[in-house]
């Protein structure tokens, strides 16, 4: 199983940026997917989750009214939906995936088998 992680890059503070996720070497996408995020110095953190079907999503407290998680079976992606982007928002940004089919989201970075490589935010004050 491939992630590939995409979008990101240099955003001003208030402003919008959209990540996607494409999943690769699966024959269907009927497992739960999340966004983790690492800040330099810091642990990774959670900051999104979604079930197989998108029926239900989480987030973090830091993220939530601000980022929304969405899901493409079809297309095998996964998006998260940045808005009112603050400076504290910076880091990498890691799509995963778990391989417990039509599982639900999880908090917990280890609950998930699969990582994509990372694409950087940074949010400018």
């Amino acid at each position: 199983v491939q992630l590939q992680a995409s979008g990101g890059g240099l955003v001003q503070a208030g402003g919008s940026t959209r990540l996607s996720c494409a999943a690769s070497g699966r024959t269907s996408n009927n497992y739960a997917m999340g966004w983790f995020r690492q800040a330099p110095g810091k642990e990774r953190e959670f900051v999104a989750a979604i079930s197989w079907n998108g029926d239900t999503t989480s987030y973090a407290d830091s993220v939530k009214g601000r980022f929304t998680i969405s899901r493409d079976n079809a297309k095998k992606t996964v998006s998260l939906q940045m808005n009112s982007l603050k400076p504290e928002d910076t880091a990498v940004y890691y799509c995963a995936t778990r391989d417990k089919s039509y599982s639900r989201g999880s908090y917990y970075y280890t609950d998930y088998d699969y990582w994509g490589q990372g694409t950087q935010v940074t949010v400018s004050s």
